[in-house]
């Protein structure tokens, strides 16, 4: 691949993450409010949000934070919130198992869910070109950098916000807008509509417990459907080859 080949597909990474930054906005400043309210420092705010990068888990471990939660639960509802990221991480595997180690950790850490749900939109899951890679790393980097500064702009200036914007509203309509464009048959329909009815209703749990309990259901169920779904076109196939 040429030079000029592995810039353009890093800048059109980046560029594609673009439309996706007026989500990040609300949820950024949403989390940077959150940490002042809390009295952290801006130096406290920014090493935990360069530590978890990870927005909803840093709202979360916020809230238990206020209610007192012991540490323990803290860190088990943040690993749980973040236990996609496995599942991220399996699929990316392949895609970052040729490289260097002093690339591949960097590229790991700006794991996020819109660098990830751009990568799987635009290619085929079993796509490990370089052509990937670089578009991947283009959009993770522009994520990482948005992040950090709209949740170091929250910090200074999200008191000053009127309560009115409701910007905690934005922040479930950007996950919304990233999951219907990965929704490409029956079997991811299926898991997504039995996630949300899950979250649903499960959502009086402590702890974030109906979170888990929706990854759960989730991925079972997108278990059992992929496996109907590719034994009906497996015999779909075959009949037509008969």
């Amino acid at each position: 691949m040429t030079q000029a080949t592995r810039h353009r597909f890093f800048i059109e990474g980046a560029r594609d993450l673009l439309p996706m930054i007026p989500g990040v906005l609300p949820f950024g400043l949403v989390t940077g409010a959150s940490s002042a309210s809390l009295g952290f420092s801006p130096e406290m705010t920014l090493g935990a949000t360069l530590l978890f990068f990870a927005g909803s888990a840093q709202l979360a471990a916020y809230q238990l934070i206020q209610d007192n939660t012991v540490p323990v639960v803290i860190l088990f509802t943040t690993l749980m919130i973040n236990i996609r990221f496995l599942i991220y991480s399996a699929a990316f595997a392949p895609l970052f198992h040729s490289i260097k180690k002093r690339h591949k950790w960097p590229l790991a850490y700006l794991l996020s869910d819109q660098a990830y749900g751009l990568c799987v939109a635009r290619f085929a899951a079993n796509d490990q070109s370089r052509k990937k890679l670089f578009y991947y790393s283009g959009a993770a980097l522009m994520m990482w950098v948005s992040w950090v500064c709209f949740v170091m702009v929250g910090m200074l200036v999200g008191e000053k916000i009127p309560s009115t914007w409701s910007l905690e509203f934005a922040i479930p309509l950007s996950f919304l807008a990233m999951l219907v464009s990965v929704v490409r048959d029956q079997a991811t329909l299926a898991a997504a509509l039995c996630s949300g009815g899950v979250a649903t209703v499960f959502s009086y749990l402590p702890y974030n417990m109906g979170f888990m309990a929706a990854i759960v259901g989730g991925v079972a169920m997108g278990y059992v459907f992929s496996g109907r779904f590719i034994r009906k076109k497996t015999g779909v196939e075959g009949e037509r080859n008969e």
